[in-house]
């Protein structure tokens, strides 16, 4: 029997969607992909089914995914608080580091998108990753654990409130340990997910259907599984012990290697027939694209086109449409970049700008599991007499908004939506993306006016200069933005998964997913320079408070919240003009 592992040893493991949507046609059909099954014989479809695949093995990587949600946002939620309070950090210091380190979280997967599509395929990077993963969380609840064996090494009385510091060492060990996380859920993280959206066919027309409702289930159980951590795991931090919290996430993990495991025989695995390296192969179009730009227009002198009887397509980026004509100066054996690599090449670069256009909404997204928290850590928590909820599990508030609308989307607006635009999703990838774009914005705004109401709480009790104090006015003020947060994730979230995984060339389909993640990635960095810029702009006199002080009564986020809310105002702008020049591939649903 040939494991899927040894076959990824010849072969590249991919699945092409449809080729590009412009009238592109190929000699021949050597670059197709297929499906084989774990024995490595091709899928057979009788009746438009096939006993490998679908959505009993997409269902089960599904799970997988909630386990390993489960585990991340069991760290990430209440990151912020473990900084800020066992580790004694400011408020400011406290943020750089969750936004670098979710920067890290979310642009690490470019690197492990690569080795998946060009060496170790997709199976094995995912096991080889998580191993990594479940190591990583390991060493990460025993950093939290020593601390509490050794004991700290200095600790003072502030407001009624001790605050420790700790041996250098251990922060340096909780630090690796937090990064090693981020380096195995690189591997984890793209490839999963396009291996889930692999066990279905575009090419079958059913199939093609259901791997549309993947991307808003997949997304569905990624929030039931943070929903879990922030409901339960940040009360057991909160209340009972981080070292408890930390260690039930790397169970999960854990638990979820093992599941994954066992649909071993059900997957289909995708096959890439050229074993050419697919980066390499986009790669050698652009060094050729600038060794020939003296040549003339390959496509507007027709020179290829007759030559080869193949028709060029695409009049956008002409400029790589030269690599299709010899050099003058070069030998007769030359080797010569074919029209499919063109193709892909323009495929890739027509996504950079739509990629840009969203960094202002990632940047948007980060606040929810930073000053989001810290605004509700100011709050009157108290559900009772003597319950109070953790700041942190608000954020169940986002994944209570998509438990509502993505059934919605998928049951009651799609279907409505066809019926009145004729397109089989019934909007595009990119509406349904501006769409979330515009909620993002919106709360901004929600966010600034309820930030500015509670500064006025803080002023109208004389709590201003008394941040111990609970202020007198409801955490459940900040439901709004949480819950516009949550839709807004719905469109836009959703819908860039799928847009990058649907319209990368065939070969990326990992690397895909990861332009995805990095959007989130590069945006969790800009939110940290962006807070770094403005807290040396507005904290560098002694006369006044920075907008991001630790005593959040004296702070102003409500004008962090405005700043962003104009930058995702332009940002929406420039998407929508953008989108209007957009070409999807051919065969794109959306």
């Amino acid at each position: 029997m040939t494991t899927p592992s040894a076959r990824d040893d010849h072969y590249q493991n991919e699945v092409p969607l449809l080729n590009n949507r412009q009238e592109i046609e190929y000699d021949d059909d050597d670059t197709e992909d297929y499906m084989v099954d774990y024995k490595g014989d091709r899928i057979v479809f009788v009746n438009n089914k096939s006993k490998y695949g679908g959505w009993k093995s997409a269902g089960l990587i599904i799970i997988v995914d909630i386990a390993e949600c489960m585990a991340y946002y069991g760290i990430s939620a209440n990151l912020i608080t473990y900084l800020t309070g066992p580790l004694g950090q400011s408020t400011v210091t406290a943020a750089a580091n969750v936004n670098t380190w979710v920067g890290f979280i979310w642009m690490l997967p470019v690197f492990g998108a690569v080795v998946a599509d060009s060496f170790l395929g997709r199976f094995r990077t995912i096991i080889i990753s998580t191993l990594i993963y479940v190591l990583g969380l390991g060493l990460l609840t025993l950093s939290v654990v020593l601390p509490s064996l050794i004991g700290p090494r200095d600790c003072l009385l502030d407001n009624n409130s001790i605050y420790c510091t700790f041996p250098s060492f251990k922060v340096v060990f909780f630090f690796c340990s937090l990064y090693l996380v981020a380096f195995g859920r690189a591997g984890f993280k793209p490839c999963v997910q396009a291996f889930g959206a692999d066990q279905f066919d575009a090419r079958n027309p059913e199939e093609c259907k259901s791997k549309s409702s993947f991307f808003n289930w997949w997304y569905f159980g990624i929030c039931l599984g943070s929903s879990i951590s922030r409901l339960f795991l940040t009360y057991i931090q909160d209340n009972v012990s981080w070292s408890l919290g930390f260690g039930i996430s790397t169970m999960s993990l854990a638990v979820a290697l093992i599941v994954f495991l066992l649909g071993t025989q059900t997957y289909r695995y995708n096959v890439k027939k050229e074993n050419e390296n697919p980066i390499l192969r986009i790669t050698q179009v652009f060094v050729a694209a600038a060794k020939n730009w003296k040549q003339s227009d390959a496509s507007k002198d027709g020179e290829v086109s007759k030559s080869r009887g193949i028709r060029v397509g695409v009049h956008q980026f002409r400029f790589l449409d030269k690599v299709l004509i010899n050099p003058i100066n070069s030998t007769k054996n030359a080797r010569q970049c074919s029209i499919a690599q063109v193709e892909d090449a323009k495929m890739t670069l027509r996504l950079v700008p739509i990629w840009i256009s969203c960094l202002i909404y990632a940047v948007v997204f980060a606040q929810s599991t930073t000053f989001f928290v810290k605004q509700g850590n100011t709050m009157d928590r108290s559900i009772g007499t003597s319950f109070q909820i953790p700041a942190a599990a608000l954020q169940i508030l986002i994944n209570v908004s998509i438990f509502i609308f993505i059934p919605l989307y998928d049951f009651a607006l799609v279907p409505f939506a066809r019926i009145i635009t004729g397109k089989p999703n019934g909007i595009t990838m990119l509406q349904r993306i501006g769409f979330g774009m515009f909620l993002s914005t919106l709360s901004m705004v929600i966010a600034a006016v309820i930030e500015k109401r509670r500064l006025l709480v803080a002023l109208n009790f004389g709590l201003i200069d008394r941040p111990e104090v609970p202020i007198p006015m409801s955490v459940w003020w900040l439901s709004p933005q949480y819950l516009l947060v949550g839709l807004a994730d719905v469109f836009a979230t959703v819908g860039l998964q799928e847009f990058f995984y649907d319209q990368v060339p065939g070969s990326l389909r990992s690397i895909g997913i990861s332009l995805y993640l990095g959007v989130l990635g590069v945006g969790s960095f800009l939110s940290g320079s962006l807070i770094s810029i403005i807290e040396h702009i507005t904290g560098g006199s002694s006369s006044h408070y920075s907008w991001f002080s630790n005593n959040l009564n004296r702070a102003h986020l409500d004008y962090f919240y405005w700043l962003l809310a104009g930058l995702s105002l332009a940002e929406l702008v420039a998407f929508l003009y953008l989108s209007k020049f957009y070409l999807y591939k051919r065969g794109t649903l959306s």
